[in-house]
């Protein structure tokens, strides 16, 4: 489980000067004094160094007219530079969204954004939505077609069904990365296609607040439960800053993300949304939104939604409840967690087996949301550097979550069934074990 050591030693210098900036103690660090003349750091220097190297390493294999594969996989996985959108172009090509030959890249890229514009005209634009010339008549409400048509095939009833799916997406996104202001604020790049004011289009955000279930939450869990509760009851009182809306015009980053996560569920009816959706597109949208390329910026929604859509095809078994005990669901995947830990530290292992602690209690959110939940923002991402390099990308994500274990492993083979549980569940606490 070396590879998995590794990265997670590695992870903590960015999640490290996260928290630091958090909690102000940058602000410490700018008011030390500098070191005297000729006494500066050689360190830092040597450090400065071998990081413009490996900015040009890259630079040189992404500058290829045909990039090899094997060989920036490699360079990726020790981590990638997020200098010149560097990150940015090496996951879309990852992620299969770019192809290796630079010279397909424009053509592509403007066949599939215009794609998911084609996207957004044909599922954000809906029943009740456009109006006839001067507001007159109600184009959408017709003699055959109306809200209150019973017809399973009625575009109202369609409009209804999907409802419930938006008001899930909706209560999971504005909650995304509370601990960030960034999915909160304005977009630099609005939707103008559904924000022009002169169409009167009805934004996903205004469709929330004037459905009929807007008193209500609902939540639909992997099992395809659907469960309807009072929000008012859970609702904390510092969370109503979540539900301030921006001016006419403006729409926060959450809301394009709720609408990647919408289209994406209207195009696969046969899993639509699952909780925890989110916290997989999220980081993805957020290196995209970020990137220092402001052509390539302006398009992060329509290049996370691909992106996205590439990876949910390789885990969405995850989501799937009736194939979880098939060889490609969750659960052979978590036991599997369990038969390496058993090849690695046969101690550890019998000792969770002697406290009967399942891999289900802690491997469950660990390997479905890519430990998206586990760690800090800058070390998700720095892992996800790893995970989409790597040729067996899952094998990996197994000896990263084997190699979790093994940093507790003192305190595990200490504790007992209650304060071993308590210590698997704990989010974010990594970040103090790899430092």
């Amino acid at each position: 489980a070396r590879q998995g050591f590794r990265q997670l030693a590695g992870v903590g210098r960015a999640g490290r000067r996260w928290s630091l900036a958090r909690e102000g103690k940058e602000t410490e660090r700018r008011q030390t004094p500098p070191p005297p003349p000729g006494g500066g750091d050689d360190g830092d220097s040597i450090m400065s160094s071998l990081h413009k190297s490996r900015i040009a390493e890259f630079q040189e294999i992404l500058g290829e007219p045909e990039i090899v594969l094997q060989k920036l996989r490699k360079l990726c996985f020790s981590g990638i530079p997020f200098e010149g959108g560097l990150r940015c172009l090496c996951w879309k090509i990852l992620l299969n969204y770019l192809p290796v030959e630079r010279a397909l890249w424009s053509s592509l890229l403007k066949k599939q954004r215009d794609l998911y514009a084609q996207f957004l005209k044909e599922m954000i634009i809906q029943p009740g939505i456009a109006k006839a010339n001067l507001g007159v008549s109600r184009e959408d409400v017709t003699l055959e077609d109306h809200p209150l048509n019973p017809n399973p095939d009625s575009r109202w009833n369609t409009y209804f069904k999907d409802n419930e799916v938006l008001l899930q997406i909706d209560k999971d996104v504005r909650r995304l990365y509370p601990d960030m202001a960034f999915f909160q604020r304005p977009t630099e790049y609005p939707c103008l296609l559904i924000l022009d004011p002169q169409n009167e289009f009805e934004t996903l955000r205004k469709r929330v607040e004037q459905t009929t279930l807007k008193s209500q939450t609902v939540a639909r869990n992997r099992s395809g439960v659907t469960n309807v509760s009072s929000p008012h009851k859970t609702l904390a009182p510092h969370s109503l800053s979540e539900y301030e809306v921006l001016p006419n015009g403006c729409e926060a980053h959450w809301e394009v993300v709720e609408r990647i996560l919408f289209i994406y569920a209207k195009l696969n009816p046969g899993i639509a949304y699952v909780q925890g959706m989110n916290e997989i597109v999220g980081p993805l949208y957020y290196t995209f939104a970020t990137d220092s390329n402001s052509d390539w910026k302006e398009h992060a929604e329509a290049d996370t939604f691909f992106c996205f859509t590439n990876l949910m095809s390789e885990i969405r078994d995850n989501f799937i409840k009736s194939l979880d005990d098939s060889q490609c669901g969750i659960t052979y995947k978590m036991e599997k967690v369990y038969s390496t830990l058993k090849e690695k530290d046969m101690e550890l292992y019998m000792k969770l087996q002697e406290q009967n602690i399942k891999p289900q209690f802690f491997a469950f959110r660990w390997l479905t949301l890519l430990l998206s939940q586990e760690f800090l923002l800058p070390d998700v991402i720095r892992i996800w550097d790893s995970l989409f390099a790597d040729d067996n990308r899952f094998d990996f994500l197994l000896l990263v979550c084997c190699a979790m274990l093994t940093l507790i492993r003192d305190q595990l083979l200490e504790g007992d069934f209650t304060l071993n549980m308590r210590l698997l569940q704990v989010k974010c606490r990594w970040l103090s074990k790899v430092w």
